[in-house]
C-alpha cells in the first residue's frame, strides 16, 4: 500500500501541471477576451476615465473626472495617455471608514467580474478615496443587525470576491494609504504587491471580536510572512505601521505619507508604469506560473513554468519583441 502513494501523489502533481496548460492555453496565441467598459455604469459602479500625472509631476488631491458621483462607494478609473491599461479601483465609504459592506461586496464583484475579462487592463491599483482609511474590515454595524444564519453566507462571499481579486490575470497593486484592518488587510493581502505610507495601520484584528479571519486571512499572511509571525500577529490581534509592515516583508514598499496623503499611491502608480511596457500575455501567464508553481513541489513547478512558456512561443508579441530588439526600438505589444 504504501508503494502506492508515490504513485498518487505524481498522478496529483501531473495532473495539476496538466490543468495549468489548459490554463495556459486560453493565454497564447489568438487568445480572445470578450468585454468592454462601453458602458457609463455597471450597477453602483461609475466607469470613468482619468488623468494620471507622470511620474515625479504633482497629484491632484481628487483625479477623477468631475461627472463622478459622491455616492459612489466604489469609484473605477481607466487611465488615459501614457497610463493607459492601468486602472484605479477607490472606495469610497468615508461614512463607513470604507468598511466591507453588503453593497460594497456586491459592487466589487461585479467589477472583478468585468476586469478579468477586459484584454485591455495591464494592472489593476486598490486604493482608498478617503484620506486616512484604506479599508476598516467588515462593516461592523451592519454585520450586527444580520442574523446568525446570514454572518456564514455573507462571509463566504467576501472571501469569494477577494479570492477573485487574487486570481486576477493581471499585475494588482494595494496603495495602504492608511488604515487597514480585518478584511481590509486581506483585500491587500489578495493584491500581488502592496505599497504602504509609513504612517498606514494594518493588522488582522478579528480575534479581539472572538472570530477569526475569514477572507483569506489565515492563509495568506502565513505565506507572506511565514507561519510563526502569522500565527503571532493573529494570536495577539497587533496593528503594524508602515515600518514594521516592511521590516516583515508584508508590504514591499513603505513612504512617508506626503501633504495630500497619498504617498503609497504615487508609488503604486509608479510601479504600474514599470510594467505598462511588457508584453500584456507574458505578464498573465507569468503571474499564473508564479501563483501556481509556489503551491506544488519543485519539480511540478517547473512543470507549470514550460507548460506557460510554451504559450509565449507561437505569439505575434514574441516576434514583435525580437523585432524591436534588432531594430532597437521599443516594441509595440498587442496582446496577441
Amino acid at each position: 500500500m504504501a508503494a502506492a502513494v508515490p504513485c498518487t501523489l505524481g498522478s496529483v502533481q501531473a495532473g495539476r501541471a496538466r490543468w495549468v496548460a489548459a490554463g495556459c492555453s486560453r493565454l497564447g496565441h489568438g487568445w480572445r477576451l470578450s468585454g468592454s467598459w462601453g458602458a457609463r455604469r455597471v450597477g453602483p459602479v461609475l466607469w470613468a476615465r482619468a488623468w494620471a500625472p507622470p511620474a515625479g509631476g504633482p497629484v491632484p488631491r481628487r483625479g477623477y473626472s468631475s461627472d463622478v458621483k459622491s455616492e459612489d462607494e466604489l469609484r473605477v478609473r481607466q487611465l488615459e495617455e501614457e497610463n493607459r491599461g492601468i486602472v484605479v479601483l477607490g472606495i469610497n465609504r468615508a461614512y463607513g471608514k470604507n468598511s466591507l459592506s453588503k453593497n460594497l461586496i456586491k459592487t466589487l464583484s461585479k467589477t472583478v467580474d468585468a476586469l478579468k475579462s477586459d484584454k485591455k487592463v495591464r494592472t489593476v491599483i486598490f486604493r482608498s478615496e478617503v484620506p486616512g482609511i484604506f479599508c476598516a474590515g467588515a462593516d461592523l454595524k451592519e454585520r450586527a443587525k444580520m442574523h446568525s444564519s446570514e454572518v456564514g453566507p455573507f462571509v463566504s462571499k467576501i472571501r469569494a470576491v477577494i479570492n477573485d481579486i487574487a486570481n486576477l490575470p493581471v499585475p494588482t497593486i494595494a496603495a495602504i494609504d492608511g488604515l487597514a484592518l480585518g478584511g481590509g488587510l486581506e483585500l491587500a493581502l489578495a493584491c500581488d504587491i502592496r505599497v504602504a505610507a509609513s504612517s498606514a495601520k494594518m493588522g488582522l484584528v478579528e480575534t479581539k471580536l472572538a472570530i477569526i479571519p475569514g477572507g483569506g486571512g489565515t492563509q495568506r499572511l502565513p505565506r507572506a510572512i511565514g507561519m510563526s509571525l502569522a500565527k503571532e500577529l493573529i494570536f495577539s490581534a497587533r496593528v503594524l505601521d508602515g515600518q514594521e509592515a516592511k521590516a516583515l516583508g508584508l508590504v514591499s514598499h513603505v513612504l512617508e505619507q506626503n501633504q495630500e496623503g497619498d504617498a503609497a499611491y504615487r508609488k503604486a502608480l509608479d510601479l504600474a508604469r514599470e510594467f505598462l511596457p511588457q508584453g500584456p500575455v507574458a505578464m498573465r501567464v507569468a503571474k499564473l506560473a508564479i501563483n501556481q508553481g509556489m503551491e506544488v513541489d519543485l519539480v511540478t513547478g517547473l512543470a507549470i513554468e514550460e507548460a506557460c512558456y510554451a504559450q509565449t512561443i507561437p505569439t505575434k508579441d514574441r516576434l514583435e519583441g525580437l523585432l524591436a530588439f534588432k531594430e532597437k526600438r521599443p516594441p509595440r505589444y498587442k496582446g496577441e
